[in-house]
């Protein structure tokens, strides 16, 4: 099997590697599988929180007004926006 890393976590292997915990990158990555595997329901259940968290505070916008009203015309372009901040890169408007 191959795997294929970003520079930011071959960057965190090689970095536990050089601290001694660890012989190689192989046991790095099996302890990572590991702590997934035996926490996966806390991770989903800290997920599911946050979750609901931002769902609560979408809520209490709605209740005291924060939100903005939008047509059907208005929708595509308004989402073009959120997308083209979010990705930092201009979007074209579809139609």
């Amino acid at each position: 099997m191959h795997v294929s890393l970003t520079q930011e976590l071959e960057e965190i292997v090689k970095r536990k590697v050089a601290s001694g915990l660890y012989n190689n990158a192989s046991e790095v990555i099996r302890e990572a599988l590991r702590f997934m595997e035996n926490n996966e329901e806390l991770i989903y259940q800290l997920k599911l929180d946050r979750l609901r968290a931002k769902l609560a505070e979408g809520e209490r916008d709605m209740e005291e007004g924060r939100f903005t009203e939008l047509s059907h015309e208005e929708i595509g372009p308004f989402f073009a926006r959120v997308k083209e901040q979010a990705l930092g890169t201009p979007q074209k408007e579809s139609r």
